[in-house]
C-alpha cells in the first residue's frame, strides 16, 4: 500500500518562486530611466534623494565584524540597537582607529543591505536599525527602525509624524 505523495519542503517550493523584479542601481540606469526628484519641494526632494540612497543600500554587500562570540557586532544608543556595517575595508579600518581599536583584528562577514534590514534586524530586541560607515569623515549613515526602512512590525511608532 503505497502512502501519500511525499511532500517538498517549504524551502524548495520557494526555490521556485520568481524572483522580484529589482529597479537597476541608479548608477547603471541609463539617465532617461531614472525618476527626478519633485522640483519645488524640498520635502519631495529629500523623500525621493533617501528613496535613491536605501535602494542603493538595500543591493549593496556590506561588511559587518563579528563581536567576540562571532555575532554581528552591533551598539546601543538612546535605546536602539545598531547594527555597523561598513562599505569597504577602508571605512572599517577608520572605524577601527576611531575606536582606538586599529591594532586589533576585526573578523566580519559579508551581507546584503536588504538582508540586514529585513532579516537581522527583526531577530534583534527591541528597536533596531543600521549605521553605514560610522566612523568616516562624513559622518555616515543611519538608516532607523522606521516603517519604509525595516519592515513594518518592527518600526518604531513615530505617533503620525512622518
Amino acid at each position: 500500500m503505497a502512502g501519500p505523495p511525499a511532500r517538498p519542503s517549504r524551502i524548495s517550493d520557494l526555490a521556485d518562486w520568481p524572483a522580484p523584479e529589482m529597479p537597476p542601481s541608479p548608477r547603471e540606469a541609463p539617465r532617461s530611466a531614472t525618476a527626478k526628484a519633485p522640483e519645488g519641494d524640498p520635502t519631495s526632494a529629500a523623500r525621493h534623494e533617501f528613496a535613491v540612497l536605501l535602494g542603493e543600500f538595500r543591493r549593496t554587500a556590506l561588511l559587518v565584524p563579528l563581536d567576540e562570540a562571532s555575532d554581528l557586532w552591533s551598539a546601543k544608543q538612546n535605546g536602539v540597537r545598531w547594527i555597523c556595517a561598513f562599505s569597504d575595508e577602508e571605512a572599517l579600518a577608520r572605524f577601527a582607529r576611531a575606536r582606538g581599536d586599529a591594532e586589533r583584528e576585526w573578523t566580519y562577514r559579508t551581507v546584503l543591505g536588504a538582508r540586514l534590514l529585513d532579516v537581522m534586524v527583526p531577530m534583534l530586541p527591541g528597536p533596531a536599525g543600521v549605521a553605514l560607515d560610522a566612523g568616516s569623515e562624513d559622518g555616515g549613515m543611519l538608516f532607523p527602525p522606521v516603517a519604509g526602512i525595516v519592515p513594518e512590525a518592527f518600526a518604531v511608532d513615530l505617533g503620525g509624524m512622518q
